[in-house]
């Protein structure tokens, strides 16, 4: 057998075995999508099939229709869950870039034993810190912020937003961190001969070079943001403040009928956001990912 007849042969079965793996991963979605046009009483009379027996668009129809704790249409949570995403994603750039700048490339005392304490609590499990959390939030007045002079402020979702404004997520720190640690320093010594401090290398130099770096965190903070439900159960206690994951909850109900149809209708809407964004910004994200050192 000749040498083409082998990589060709080769090159067969990988792309066969790709495919494989690419249908069972696609099968979830496509079946929400298929189902979420089928008659409620249908969904589970044949769940295997993907092709509806009787088409209706009575799902959306009624998952768009304020019903039981709902009290507004889907479409207003998915926009409680954009602006809390999108916040939380100018939050997490602002703050994780500053912080991982400091780390990357300015020589203070105790850097590394600081350094080390960010990376230690990437392994401290989330649910250690949940109650203490929670108790200072509500020490401070910052969850149900319903009469705040007069004002309701759950709009701003403090407990959600405001950590977010002092670098608490370590993992966009430590990714930030290694793809700066790739840029030459050459560059900063050039701009500061030219009179250029640590604000204008940071600004100039280091964040248009790091935007591959920076989607990738802005990407992963938006879809953790976006599928968070704990968070947003435990803090949002103003219904009209409630997100797509708490409006998707409230179509199964435990102690009534519960509208599958509609459910797997706006789970269909939701995620329809999160596909837009990911490959609208799939090149950069790739080469965050490649140039940070998580690749292996």
């Amino acid at each position: 057998m000749s040498l083409h007849a082998k990589r060709f042969i080769k090159k067969f079965f990988t792309h066969l075995v790709i495919i494989f793996f690419a249908i069972i991963m696609l099968y979830p979605i496509v079946w929400l999508f298929m189902k979420s046009f089928t008659p409620n009483d249908e969904i589970f009379s044949n769940i295997t099939a993907l092709i509806p027996q009787h088409f209706t668009f009575e799902n959306y129809v009624a998952g768009f229709m304020p019903k039981g704790t709902l009290s507004k249409s889907f479409i207003y949570y998915m926009g409680n869950s954009m602006y809390l995403s999108l916040v939380t994603v100018l939050f997490n750039l602002i703050s994780c870039s500053m912080a991982a700048y400091a780390f990357a490339r300015i020589r203070f005392k105790f850097r590394g034993f600081w350094f080390s304490i960010v990376l230690i609590t990437l392994m401290l499990p989330y649910h250690v810190i949940t109650i203490p959390r929670y108790i200072l939030f509500n020490n401070l007045g910052l969850i149900n912020m319903r009469d705040v002079g007069g004002m309701n402020l759950n709009f701003l979702y403090l407990p959600l937003t405001l950590p977010k404004l002092f670098a608490t997520d370590a993992f966009f720190i430590f990714l930030l961190v290694q793809f700066m640690r790739g840029i030459p320093k050459d560059l900063d010594e050039s701009a500061t001969l030219d009179g250029c401090g640590r604000i204008g290398i940071f600004f100039r130099i280091i964040i248009p070079l790091s935007t591959a770096a920076l989607v990738t965190t802005g990407l992963f903070s938006f879809l953790w943001t976006w599928d968070d439900y704990f968070n947003q159960l435990l803090y949002i206690l103003d219904s009209a403040r409630n997100t797509v994951p708490i409006a998707l909850r409230s179509f199964i109900a435990s102690d009534s009928v519960s509208n599958w149809g509609a459910s797997l209708a706006m789970s269909v809407l939701s995620i329809i956001p999160c596909f837009v964004l990911f490959f609208s910004m799939q090149k950069y994200f790739v080469q965050g990912i490649t140039t940070t050192g998580l690749k292996g």
